[in-house]
């Protein structure tokens, strides 16, 4: 069966408050494991320390692929030293995707990287957001990504929520990449129409302009317009090994941390 992660971006007040005691609250919860998202000012064998002593296992990380070109290898030996297997691109800036200038550059330099991480005993992944999901010459700049950097640089880590966002099926998509899905990313949410789609970037904090009538919000996982046991269903198929758990902002007057926990429980309610 599967493995449950945490993206410890979804609760990184806390992890940045007291990484110790945030991880053993995760454990408490029943994760299995976590993906980082920074390094809270730690070392690698603190971080390792803290991961072992809970009993979390450490997964992958999210590392911005400017660090990863400025020094691929001191990167990958830091978290090798952790244990992560995995590292993923987060995103990339506008000017770096498909069907820009800079395309080629970038794509050059993934599979430099993602050889890198290979020497290192990881694998390279990238994280979708929705603006993937624009058409280049016919095709999603997503699939055009993962068309021309080849699978052994490059797996998917398919961020469900923002699929279902952009107007695919998350469980096709999952499927899609039967064997290059070692990682599928569970996130949740609520709108009560696509006229409220302005503006939601900003609530994560990436655009500067937001929607202030918008109803989108992220939720926990099991709790918003996802279809989880499908979804679930179709990563299994896909040859996946972890399921994470993320969320951006918390949502409903929760906090980070009792989202973190809702989620969890939902996922046991359905057999994970």
């Amino acid at each position: 069966m599967m493995k449950i992660g945490l993206q410890v971006y979804s609760i990184r007040d806390d992890a940045a408050n007291d990484f110790a005691a945030a991880m053993k609250k995760v454990k408490d919860m029943g994760y299995d494991g976590v993906e980082l998202a920074g390094t809270y000012g730690l070392s690698a064998a603190e971080i390792k320390k803290v991961l072992a002593d809970v009993g979390l296992e450490v997964i992958s990380a999210h590392i911005p692929l400017d660090d990863m070109e400025k020094d691929p290898d001191g990167i990958f030996a830091f978290y090798e030293e952790i244990g992560c297997r995995y590292a993923a691109i987060p995103w990339l800036a506008a000017e770096r995707r498909p069907g820009t200038d800079r395309f080629e550059e970038t794509v050059a330099s993934i599979r430099m990287i993602g050889a890198k991480a290979k020497a290192h005993g990881i694998q390279l992944l990238y994280h979708n957001h929705d603006f993937e999901f624009v058409k280049v010459d016919g095709e999603y700049a997503l699939d055009m990504l993962y068309r021309v950097v080849e699978p052994e640089y490059l797996a998917t880590e398919i961020d469900t929520c923002w699929v279902k966002f952009a107007g695919e099926n998350p469980a096709a998509y999952v499927r899609k990449y039967k064997g290059r899905a070692p990682i599928v990313h569970l996130k949740d949410f609520f709108m009560e129409s696509d006229a409220d789609k302005d503006g939601v970037y900003e609530l994560i904090g990436v655009d500067k302009k937001a929607n202030n009538h918008s109803t989108f919000e992220l939720r926990c996982v099991g709790h918003g317009k996802q279809s989880f046991p499908d979804i679930i269903e179709a990563a299994e198929e896909a040859g996946a090994t972890w399921l994470i758990v993320e969320q951006d902002r918390p949502s409903q007057g929760l906090t980070p941390m009792e989202c973190a926990d809702i989620s969890r429980k939902y996922l046991k309610s359905i057999g994970y």
